[in-house]
């Protein structure tokens, strides 16, 4: 499983446009390691820069795993995102515990600040931009943003503060807000309007990532289009941050071994579309990264519908480019 020379560049291509990523793990930056060097120039931490794998147990930090992710892009002169520092997933219990009673403000703000300000001084300069707080707007409903802890025992500044605590953390790097179902409208405006709070209290945000957990079948331009108007016009940098095309509905339930031709044909207009427009938009759209490498390892495998097998990304499982990778260089 190796990539051919002579084919182009997927970073390369894109170069006048924005920044090419993966997001990898200590053990694909081994595996997929000819595909990473030769097609992509920024990495993100899948999972180990997460404050539950950083910092288990309080004061005692595992930066061996993201530390290898880092030496690598800087081996190849990769950018890095950072990812994340504040989520209502994968961050330990003891960060909202006093013994067995819930930590008050005071507390939980002291750890936070901790924990962001140890990892961002171990990496420095090296990341350039980070993802300050991941996915606290609401899906359902009207309420704006999700019931977490960071909400129950901070309230809803949580997000403001923790932004600040970044920037005093790191005065030059870019910092965002990312979330998934970005381009939702209903969604969509719930973070608009969040962001544009954010911006009215000078918090020291400055873009916006659009996750891109799409698929074949449930899919807008306009949507995309609109999304992306609405956020740069706060003077909000875009990034895509979690880009993958599944090849199956949601909840769709399925037992096939290889992807059908219906499939596969829907996949390369998608991947085909979905590029076109962030070239268009590449005035603001800076950073575009894939979540994941090849399909053989892919977050989709197994979820949301256990056993089902997905084929996402623009690499197959042998790490040869599919169509929709020559659909997208192809411009």
């Amino acid at each position: 499983m190796t990539s051919d020379i002579r084919t182009p560049s997927l970073w390369q291509r894109h170069r006048n446009h924005f920044s090419v990523g993966a997001a990898v793990t200590p053990a694909t930056i081994k595996t997929h390691r000819e595909l990473l060097t030769q097609h992509f120039n920024s990495l993100t931490c899948e999972n180990h820069m997460k404050p539950s794998i950083l910092q288990p147990i309080e004061g005692e930090y595992s930066f061996e795993a993201a530390d290898a992710i880092v030496d690598f892009a800087k081996e190849h002169s990769m950018l890095i995102r950072g990812h994340t520092l504040v989520w209502h997933n994968q961050t330990p219990d003891w960060f909202f515990l006093d013994g067995g009673l819930a930590a008050d403000k005071a507390l939980l703000l002291d750890r936070l600040k901790n924990h962001t300000k140890t990892v961002i001084d171990r990496y420095g300069q090296q990341i350039y931009c980070w993802d300050v707080v991941n996915e606290a707007v609401e899906d359902q409903g009207d309420v704006c943003l999700r019931d977490s802890k960071w909400l129950k025992i901070v309230g809803k500044d949580f997000i403001k503060i923790a932004f600040e605590i970044a920037r005093e953390a790191d005065p030059k790097a870019k910092l965002f807000y990312n979330d998934y179902n970005a381009v939702v409208p209903k969604k969509r405006d719930k973070i608009f309007g969040l962001l544009k709070d954010l911006k009215e209290k000078d918090t020291p945000i400055d873009g916006m990532g659009i996750q891109g957990h799409w698929d074949i079948y449930n899919f807008s331009e306009d949507d995309i289009r609109k999304a992306i108007e609405m956020y740069a016009s706060l003077g909000l940098e875009i990034h895509i941050t979690e880009l993958d095309v599944s090849v199956h509905d949601w909840m769709e339930p399925s037992s096939l071994k290889k992807p059908t031709a219906k499939m596969i044909d829907l996949q390369e207009k998608k991947y085909d579309e979905i590029f076109t427009i962030f070239r268009e938009y590449s005035e603001v759209v800076k950073s575009v990264t894939l979540w994941g490498v090849a399909d053989d390892i892919t977050w989709l495998d197994g979820f949301p519908i256990r056993g089902r097998k997905n084929w996402p990304l623009l690499f197959d499982e042998d790490h040869q480019p599919k169509e929709s990778f020559w659909r997208v260089v192809d411009f």
